[in-house]
């Protein structure tokens, strides 16, 4: 938390339905500092996501769906620029950000469906591919199955998933709800550090408009406990067993030993287990939930700080309920000797309609990384892979013959090559 300026966070863990750890740590408010509690209401950003995938496996065993269904089955209107034949994209493109977009620019001031459908069907976009050939984050075309819920349950996406899945499991401090929000005692209140005053600044809950189906609700740790028994008890009453496990039983590779499912990554072989969670990221907020299946168990972290690697801690907090050393990574990316010719295929700026920019420059001979205003040292672990040093978190780089890398995989988000950037700029 010193390190990375965190000013409160939450941890609880539950094994076999039990909670057996649960604590706060720091402030909510730095100003009157609160302290933090279990009970702190944070939000989840896209933690959310999996809420939607969810809500969409119901739809599934409802009968009114497949997600091998085109999108355009259930929402004639969709349509998008350039695709001549929009039939091939299916709804598990949307759940597993596989539609072959890059990410888009957000419109957040749209606050109806229909007219972010329409604003698909008009802008120029970046396409990296075809359908279900690469992963990357297009939080556009995922609010598409807020769409859907709402076509088919009649009701709100926001009203849909608190009757449909807050409320049964008892998640009574979770709200997809600003307004009320003000209403409860023990808020968290979002900051973001700035690193050019080296001070935590107080940022506002951000309104989000149609996005909250991919990052909407706010929630407790504890609350999300409760969410992942829906995982690792067989559904709890709300679908089946073997819906709940298709959204995560047949993932698509990302990258070597990462997978992602629906709405859920993936990380198979880990202590005997299989490693299923999600992280979210908005102004003032830093989130991971996850669980492990075959031991029943269920870890929640949540923070009040954008940018930071939550996903960490939560690791560690895994790591200690399985007993294994509580700094074990996901994965060990192996050390790789990369040719001079093929480094240089990596160098220059990245960057997203969305907002997302990386630079790949050489420091005495060097790999580094600069992006969010800080900079990295990195090394190879294959021809097309480049890791961060001082955490292990692998970049990958898509090229075609001998040209330059077109794109960078950073994190979930594809960034592309900024064509006009010169060394130095």
């Amino acid at each position: 938390m010193k390190e990375h300026h965190i000013p409160g966070c939450a941890v609880a863990v539950s094994q076999k339905g039990k909670v057996i750890y649960k604590k706060g740590f720091g402030y909510r408010d730095m100003i009157t500092k609160r302290p933090v509690t279990p009970e702190t209401i944070f939000g989840v950003a896209s933690v959310t996501k999996s809420f939607t995938a969810l809500s969409i496996m119901k739809l599934e065993e409802e009968g009114h769906l497949s997600v091998d269904d085109p999108v355009v089955q259930h929402l004639p209107e969709f349509k998008l620029v350039g695709v001549e034949d929009i039939s091939t994209i299916k709804i598990h493109h949307l759940l597993t950000h596989t539609t072959g977009l890059a990410p888009m620019f957000r419109r957040e001031e749209l606050r109806k469906l229909k007219h972010h459908i329409a604003y698909l069907a008009d802008k120029e976009y970046e396409r990296l591919g075809e359908p279900g050939e690469y992963f990357s984050y297009c939080n556009d075309t995922f609010l598409l199955l807020g769409a859907i819920i709402e076509k088919y349950t009649g009701k709100l996406y926001r009203r849909y998933v608190t009757e449909s899945i807050l409320n049964p499991l008892g998640m009574y401090r979770s709200t997809l709800s600003i307004d009320e929000l003000g209403k409860y005692e023990n808020v968290s209140i979002p900051y973001d550090y700035n690193k050019k005053t080296l001070q935590l600044e107080e940022k506002p809950w951000p309104k989000l408009g149609n996005y909250e189906i991919g990052g909407g609700i706010r929630s407790t740790v504890l609350d999300l406990l409760e969410y992942g028994q829906v995982y690792i008890n067989g559904g709890k009453g709300l679908l089946s067993e073997e819906k709940v496990k298709k959204m995560w039983e047949n993932p698509f590779k990302v990258r070597e030993n990462t997978y992602y499912g629906f709405a859920l990554q993936v990380t198979p072989n880990y202590a005997n287990g299989t490693l299923i969670e999600h992280g979210g990221g908005q102004p003032g907020v830093s989130s991971n939930f996850g669980f492990i299946p075959e031991q029943k168990l269920v870890v929640s972290v949540l923070c009040n700080v954008s940018n930071v690697p939550v996903d960490e801690i939560w690791l560690a907090a895994v790591n200690t309920a399985l007993g294994l050393p509580m700094d074990q990574k996901r994965t060990t990316e192996p050390v790789y000797e990369i040719s001079e010719e093929r480094l240089s295929q990596f160098l220059g700026a990245y960057d997203s309609s969305e907002g997302g920019k990386a630079v790949i420059f050489l420091e005495n001979g060097l790999p580094m990384l600069e992006v969010n205003e800080e900079t990295f040292a990195l090394r190879a672990s294959n021809e097309n892979t480049l890791v961060i040093e001082s955490n292990g978190k692998p970049l990958t780089f898509y090229t075609t013959g001998n040209d330059k890398a077109w794109g960078l995989l950073l994190g979930f988000r594809v960034l592309t090559r900024k064509r006009s950037w010169v060394p130095g700029t």
